[in-house]
C-alpha cells in the first residue's frame, strides 16, 4: 500500500486533471466520500488533496457544504490572464540567454504528442497546451518562477472550460513550434512577440468582456437577416 503522502499525490493528481480536461465542471460539488469511494483511500486523503487544490485555485471550499471545482469571475479571469502574460515573459527571456540541448529535445516531444491529438479531443489538447508552458517554465531552472507558472497556467485552464467558446489546437501547435524556434535562435523579441499574440488568442476565446445581451442588442442580429 501506498504511503500517505504519495496516496494524497495521486488523489490530487487525478482530479487536477479531471478538472483540467473539463469532466469536472466548474461549479461541480467534490464529496469526500464520494471522490474516496471512487479512489480507494480514505477521506482524509481526499481531504488533504482537495486543500492542495484549493490552494491552486481550482478548487473552492464553503462552510458546511464542502468542497466544489471553482468558478472564477471574468474579472478574477482577467487578472490571472494579466498575471501569466507577465511571467511568460519572464519565462521567455531566461530561456533565451541559454537552455540545455535535453530542453528543445523535451519541448519538441511534447509538440509532437500534441500533434498526435490535434483536432481529436479537445480536453486533453487544452491540458497539453498548459503542460507546454509549464515545462517552459521548469527548463528555466527557477522553481519559484515554475511554480507560479503553473499555477496560473492551471487556472487558465479552468477558466477556458468555464467561458472559452473553442480551443485551436491547431493554431496553439503551431505556435508553440515558433516559440521554440525562437528561443533556439536566441531570438527573444521574436519569441515574446509569438508568447503575447499566443496568450492574446487564448484569452481572446475566452470571452472574459460582457456580451450586450438588451433585447435590442440580441434581435438586431437576427434583423439583419430581414434586409439580406
Amino acid at each position: 500500500m501506498a504511503d500517505k503522502n504519495t496516496l494524497t499525490d495521486v488523489v490530487h493528481d487525478l482530479l487536477r486533471k479531471a478538472i483540467i480536461e473539463q469532466a469536472l465542471k466548474p461549479g461541480m460539488r467534490l464529496p469526500e466520500d464520494t471522490v474516496g469511494e471512487q479512489f480507494g483511500v480514505s477521506r482524509t486523503i481526499v481531504r488533504h488533496a482537495l486543500v492542495r487544490l484549493e490552494n491552486e485555485g481550482l478548487v473552492v471550499t464553503q462552510k458546511n457544504r464542502g468542497a466544489f471545482v471553482a468558478e472564477p469571475s471574468k474579472e478574477e479571469a482577467q487578472h490571472i490572464f494579466e498575471v501569466r502574460r507577465c511571467l511568460e515573459t519572464e519565462v521567455i527571456r531566461v530561456l533565451c540567454q541559454g537552455i540545455h540541448k535535453d530542453g528543445f529535445d523535451r519541448l519538441e516531444a511534447h509538440v509532437r504528442h500534441e500533434d498526435v491529438v490535434k483536432g481529436k479531443n479537445d480536453p486533453v489538447s487544452i491540458r497539453l497546451a498548459g503542460e507546454f508552458h509549464i515545462l517552459l517554465s521548469e527548463l528555466t531552472g527557477n522553481s519559484v518562477l515554475a511554480r507560479y507558472v503553473s499555477e496560473v497556467v492551471l487556472r487558465c485552464s479552468l477558466i477556458m472550460s468555464l467561458y472559452a467558446r473553442n480551443h485551436s489546437s491547431e493554431c496553439a501547435v503551431d505556435e508553440h513550434s515558433q516559440i521554440i524556434e525562437a528561443i533556439r535562435a536566441g531570438d527573444q523579441t521574436r519569441a515574446s512577440e509569438i508568447m503575447d499574440h499566443h496568450l492574446g488568442a487564448v484569452a481572446g476565446r475566452a470571452e472574459l468582456t460582457e456580451q450586450p445581451n438588451s433585447i435590442q442588442s440580441i434581435l438586431s442580429h437576427y434583423g439583419k437577416e430581414l434586409t439580406n
